[in-house]
This record gives structure tokens, C-alpha cells and sequence, in this order.
């Protein structure tokens, strides 16, 4: 029997240009589809120029998603072309989730696309070049494998950095009307805790000190523990903080109406999980939650705020807005004002309505025009924003931890982030990278804080 070198024995290294639009989540996608490809011999690069493979990795949360996927189809078009005059193969690929929804119009658009593939099938990446290499048409692989595809990850990856993602569950079962989430995505999987504990003792030997656990509901976590009971999200927490070296812990997105008594206690006991917590409300009128499928409303939001904040005083929010969802009214726009001022957030994400295909709301009655969408969006804004530039103002002269990630954008500057993800800037050299240095702040701006570090600290490291 013959058997084929792989093209990394040989030597043979070939460049990959990976783009990531979107969440989180599509960020440890991405990185996962290196590490599937790098037994081929492929390594990223940081243009799409002269790539061997270019992989667009695609988000269909934000408006005209699949326009803006269409234009950089067009533009790699004339680069893919080009090479093949010269000689050589570019393999396109589109994956993500709007691969999963419009996989049948991407081929039919752009049939110079060589693979199209789901936020579930990644891990078939190596096979699916092996068979464009052979096809006449698109390679299309958009089925829900979820199980398969956390199986068939290999136990090696590149080192994230000091901070660093990690997917825990996939899919969601809520189906808020606006959200295409459940069918891009699939039901709601939860990877059993024994991977999940192995994957974070990896990211820490390589040098990283906080982890991002990720899920589309990442509180609906429900994995099989390593004693064959499941574990709800507290647990994982309380294990995962029990790993040496990993000194902060988060996670996002989480859904009001899985939040229980133990992830509120994990809040209070677990030093290593972040005052921080991100909870969409989308909408403060009970008519419009209603509407949009959420199964809370304004109240019982409010009250989960407050038993959060009496479990971590210090905890601060960020939350997501839907300005001019279907059957929005003035008064509906009010009382998501109301509750924004009753709240008081930290960061925010906010958008106005688009429909997506397929949801619920995207052939829903009374749609609400332009003009009010963006009037009411403004209106948001402004208030957020007013919020976030009073809670970054209000650390100015506190000592807080700062977790050093990168060099900042001026000369001798370095960055990184409070325990609430507030960006730090200050003046240091590189030694501070990947340590968790006490900063006074002198500070706060609307986006980002500056501030010094302590001037003991400062000559006990200069001495060392």
C-alpha cells in the first residue's frame, strides 16, 4: 500500500489568510480552523495577497451581512484570477453562519467559491480542500454535526496570548424573534467539562491568564462532568478556577432567564470571575419582550440585577439594545429608556431592527420606519453612553488590577484591561505583558481609561 506525504513533511508551507467578522465566538472559530489546517502545512498570514487559501469566516448578526460577504467575494475574485494566470491555486472558502444560511445563493453568486461550510463542520476542513481539489463546483458541508465537530478538534492549538477564548456550548433553544442564531447555529450543546477543563489547562501552559468561556447561551451550559453528573455553568466556573496560573475568568452571552442561584453565588465566591457581566435585555417594554420571545420581563431583568449586585457590589453590566423591532411604539422606546436609567450599564451594544430571513419578526406587521428607528437609536446612544463615560469616570484616582495585553498605540505606552474590561493605558515597557500590575488611574475617558503605575511597584521592578 502507497502512502502520500503530507505537505508539512515535505516542507511544503502554504499561506492562509483568515478574515473573522462578528462575535466572539467566530474569533475561536477562526483560530480553530488554523490549528485543523496546520497539519497540511498551512500557516496564517496577515494579507489575503498571494495567499494559498483565503477562509472568510462570517457573522449574519449585523445588517447586510451578506452584502458586505458578496463585495469581498468579488474583490478576492480579481486576486484568485490573478494567481491562477500565474500558475499557481487560491482556495476560496466561506464559513461562518452565513455560510450555514445563504449556502445555496453563495454558489450560485460567486461559483468561483470553492468551499462553503457551517460554524459545525470546520473540523472537516482538511477533507473538504482535498475534495475542491477534485470538484467541479463547491464543496458544501452545512449540516449541524455540533458533537462531531468538539470530537474531531485536535487537542493541539497555537497559543492565543494572554487572553484567550474558549467555546463551552453552541446553538441556542430560545428563539427570540429577531434572532437567526437557532438556525445558523443549531440547538443548544454543551461540550462535557472534562474537554473543556483540558483545553483551558492547555491555553495556561501557553502562557494565558484569562479565559473568555463563550456560548451563544453560554449559561444554559449543561455538560457531563468528569463524575458523569451534568454541571451547570457555577460548576465549570468552580473548577476551572481551581487551575493554576488562570488568575481571571468570564463569559459571555448570557440569556436572563438561565441565570440561577449558583451562578449568582459564583459571583460572590470565586475570586477569579470577573466583576463584569454582559446581559442582554434588548428591549425595557414587557409588550415588546413579549414580542420578542424573550420569557422575562423589564421587572424580573431588574431583579436579577439588583440580586447580582447584592451578591458582587462591584459588578458592573453591559446589555444589548433593539431600537424599532416590530410594533415599537413611542411609549415601548420609553420604557427601554426607563429601564437603561434604572440599570445604569457599563458598555453597551446597540442596534436598530433589521430582519433577518427566516425569524419570526422578518414578516412581522407594523414595521417601524427608518427615520423613527434611527431617532430612537440615537436616543439610546446617547444615554449609553452617558453611562459608560460616568462608570469609566468614576474609577479616576482608585488603584485597580490591570492585566497587560499589547503595546499601545503611542510610543512606551502599554495596554490592558481592568477587571470590569475597561482598556488601560499607561506608561511601561514590555515586561509588563501578561503580568496583572496595580494601576492608579488618572482618567477616565468615554472609551478607555489612562492611568500610572504605582511609582514602589515601578523601582521594585527597575531594581529587579
Amino acid at each position: 500500500m502507497t502512502h502520500s506525504t503530507p505537505p508539512a513533511a515535505l516542507g511544503a508551507k502554504k499561506r492562509l489568510f483568515l478574515r473573522s467578522w462578528g462575535c466572539q465566538m467566530n474569533v475561536y472559530d477562526t483560530g480553530r480552523m488554523a490549528d485543523v489546517l496546520a497539519p497540511l502545512g498551512y500557516e496564517p498570514v496577515d494579507a489575503p495577497e498571494g495567499a494559498d487559501m483565503i477562509i472568510l469566516n462570517t457573522c449574519h448578526i449585523r445588517e447586510k451581512a451578506t452584502d458586505k460577504l458578496f463585495s469581498e467575494l468579488g474583490r478576492l475574485r480579481g486576486m484568485k484570477e490573478k494567481k491562477q494566470a500565474a500558475g499557481g491555486e487560491m482556495v476560496l472558502a466561506v464559513a461562518g453562519c452565513v455560510a450555514q444560511a445563504e449556502g445555496k445563493e453563495i454558489v450560485i453568486r460567486a461559483p468561483w467559491v470553492d468551499i462553503v461550510l457551517g460554524p459545525q463542520s470546520y473540523h472537516r476542513l482538511p477533507e473538504m480542500v482535498a475534495r475542491a481539489g477534485r470538484a467541479a463546483r463547491a464543496v458544501v458541508e452545512t449540516d449541524f454535526p455540533v458533537e462531531e465537530k468538539f470530537d474531531h478538534l485536535p487537542e493541539a492549538s497555537a497559543p492565543q496570548g494572554v487572553t484567550a477564548f474558549l467555546t463551552i456550548q453552541e446553538g441556542c433553544d430560545k428563539f427570540c424573534s429577531f434572532c437567526v442564531v437557532p438556525y445558523t447555529r443549531g440547538s443548544e450543546y454543551s461540550r462535557p467539562a472534562q474537554a473543556v477543563l483540558a483545553e483551558a489547562r492547555r491555553m495556561v501552559a501557553q502562557g494565558t491568564r484569562e479565559i473568555s468561556l463563550l456560548g451563544q447561551n453560554v449559561n444554559a451550559y449543561h455538560g457531563e462532568g468528569p463524575d458523569g453528573r451534568e454541571w451547570g455553568l457555577a460548576r465549570l466556573l468552580y473548577a476551572l478556577a481551581e487551575i493554576p496560573g488562570l488568575d481571571r475568568l468570564r463569559y459571555t452571552t448570557s440569556h436572563p432567564r438561565d441565570i440561577d442561584e449558583a451562578q449568582i453565588a459564583a459571583h460572590r465566591d470565586i475570586p477569579a470571575v470577573m466583576p463584569f457581566l454582559h446581559l442582554p435585555v434588548q428591549s425595557g417594554s414587557d409588550r415588546m419582550l413579549e414580542a420578542m420571545n424573550r420569557g422575562h420581563t423589564a421587572e424580573e431583568y431588574i431583579r436579577l440585577v439588583d440580586r447580582l449586585r447584592e451578591a458582587r457590589p462591584d459588578i458592573a453590566f453591559s446589555t444589548d439594545i433593539i431600537s424599532g423591532h416590530p410594533g415599537e411604539k413611542d411609549e415601548d422606546h420609553a420604557a427601554t429608556m426607563a429601564l437603561i436609567r434604572r440599570v445604569g450599564f457599563a458598555q453597551f451594544f446597540s442596534f436598530k431592527y433589521s430582519p433577518r430571513p427566516g425569524t419570526p419578526a422578518a414578516g412581522a406587521p407594523y414595521r417601524v420606519d427608518e427615520a423613527t428607528k434611527d431617532r430612537r437609536l440615537q436616543e439610546v446612544q446617547a444615554l449609553l453612553i452617558e453611562q459608560q463615560a460616568a462608570f469609566n469616570a468614576s474609577k479616576t484616582g482608585q488603584t485597580v488590577p490591570v492585566l497587560f495585553t499589547g503595546a499601545g498605540r503611542q510610543p512606551g505606552q502599554f495596554s490592558g484591561r481592568t477587571p470590569w474590561l475597561q482598556p488601560v493605558h499607561v506608561a511601561g515597557d514590555a515586561s509588563l505583558l501578561g503580568q496583572i500590575v496595580p494601576v492608579r488611574i488618572l482618567a477616565g475617558q468615554p472609551y478607555s481609561l489612562h492611568g500610572e503605575l504605582l511609582h514602589a511597584l515601578q523601582q521594585e521592578k527597575n531594581a529587579a
